[in-house]
């Protein structure tokens, strides 16, 4: 099935689920259409019909029809714009607002359902996967604001498997630099000191998004590791915030210096580290997956 397809079947599911494909929404004489002007009705005191046209979208004329429907049931009352007569204001009656509240309390319901037929780790992918959606279709939702916070039980597995599923996509790297980034984590689970290595995960509407770890490399030298931003929250500011957490991070715990090991291919990361005050003190020629790779050593005084 190709995109177009399976776009038109989630549209075609989505709308069963939320049910309106009856003679009402939410079990009411409302189509869904119909629903949607009450609804931006419902949230201001007055409206202008042209503006709540313009908004939903709607035809001039199926716009008047569904308010002439509602005038004849009461629910709205209608009068010319005082500062220009060809403008309608449009306020819902007290009959409107009720029918307003019913709508707005039978939706949540209906929503509520269908949460608690999901688990709480079902709620938080369902809820996620519609910011995504959000995020790619409207740039206005496409920068939402992330968080970073400690690991959580799943985190590093997610650390391990987008490092392997990122850098093949990328660069073609393999299996064996997925087993590399598999032993870091697996040493920094297994025995770190609290007090002198640390991992962070960036997150954005509830899914992991980024992560980076420090670590001890002796007693005076902290090492940058793992550095990663999501391709989909890159240009948020993500992984100059996470290097900025690692930095102060190892300063506060006594090390001297923080040095990080990286690829010349990656320009985005050697940008931060620059910004960051670290700088390029080694390069040596190297292999990854039967490719030739330039290694580098950065490095800063902390």
């Amino acid at each position: 099935m190709d995109m177009v397809a399976e776009i038109r079947a989630f549209n075609r599911f989505y709308t069963e689920v939320i049910g309106v494909l009856g003679a009402g929404m939410h079990d009411t004489p409302y189509s869904l259409t119909e629903a949607r002007v009450l609804f931006e009705l419902g949230g201001r005191e007055k409206s202008e019909a042209a503006t709540i046209r313009e908004l939903l979208g709607l035809d001039a004329g199926y716009m008047s029809r569904i308010l002439a429907r509602f005038e004849g049931d009461g629910l709205v009352s209608r009068d010319r714009s005082a500062e220009d007569g060809r403008r309608q204001i449009v306020r819902l009656t007290g009959k409107g607002q009720e029918a307003y509240g019913m709508l707005d309390e039978r939706s949540a319901a209906e929503v509520e359902t269908i949460l608690g037929r999901l688990t709480q780790e079902e709620r938080r992918k369902l809820v996620a996967s519609m910011a995504t959606i959000r995020g790619l279709l409207d740039p206005a939702e496409a920068r939402e604001p992330y968080v970073i916070r400690p690991p959580r039980p799943g985190d590093l597995g997610w650390v391990v498997n987008r490092h392997g599923a990122l850098y093949s996509e990328e660069y073609g790297w393999g299996v064996g630099f997925e087993g590399l980034v598999a032993r870091i984590v697996a040493d920094y689970a297994g025995e770190h000191d609290p007090g002198k290595e640390a991992c962070w995960i960036a997150e954005v509407a509830g899914e992991p998004a980024g992560c980076v770890f420090c670590v001890r490399k002796d007693d005076t030298t902290a090492q940058l590791r793992l550095l990663l931003v999501e391709p989909s929250a890159r240009g948020m500011g993500m992984g100059r915030r996470l290097v900025e957490e690692c930095v102060g991070f190892a300063r506060r715990a006594g090390y001297e210096r923080m040095m990080l090991w990286t690829r010349d291919v990656l320009v985005s990361a050697r940008r931060i580290y620059q910004t960051a005050g670290f700088e390029l003190v080694e390069q040596y020629p190297g292999e990854e997956s039967g490719k030739p790779v330039t290694e580098e050593i950065w490095a800063r005084d902390l």
